[in-house]
């Protein structure tokens, strides 16, 4: 029975949301708040940009192999063992990437991306309050990312011990 593969891909899926969880939390709480001592916006606009674009593909990789593994988990669980909370835990993990977005877009009016681009295309340039406010609102859109992960790893934590794993 596939009961060992449901264990690994609980186990793979709780790491990898754990991994996501802190990614976002110490991103909105360290890295971001950091970039506005630096010296000069050219500076924190360059090192905003690899921020956020390295940190875009290492949350995206670990968010879809939490959402892979545990919605695994859930279809290959025998139907008297398929706890729902393996399927709400994978949805919260993909919502937690283009749902806090598409969010955030919309009540904003704004993509974080294009600020990024038009920051780019400033060249020496840089308007340090602009930079500013990428960072601010970068900062804010980790902040909902972290609560979203993080709900998702309450929920899966509470559901790996209900389940006696």
């Amino acid at each position: 029975m596939p009961n060992g593969t449901v264990s690994i891909c609980k186990f793979v899926g709780t790491i990898s949301l754990g991994l996501l969880t802190g990614v976002s939390a110490s991103l909105s709480t360290i890295a971001l708040p950091s970039l506005l001592t630096l010296p000069t916006a050219v500076t924190a606009r360059t090192t905003l940009t690899y921020l956020s674009s390295k940190t875009r593909v290492l949350s995206s990789y670990l968010r879809h192999i939490t959402t892979f593994t545990l919605f695994s988990a859930y279809l290959l669980s025998p139907r008297r063992f398929r706890h729902p909370y393996l399927l709400y835990t994978s949805i919260f993990a993909f919502v937690s990437g283009p749902g806090v977005d598409y969010a955030i877009s919309y009540r904003e009016g704004t993509n974080e991306r294009r600020t990024t681009l038009d920051l780019e295309a400033q060249g020496d340039d840089v308007n340090g309050e602009q930079v500013r406010q990428a960072v601010e609102k970068m900062r804010f859109t980790e902040s909902v990312r972290a609560v979203v992960a993080g709900v998702a790893f309450a929920i899966e934590v509470v559901g790996i011990w209900g389940d006696g794993a």
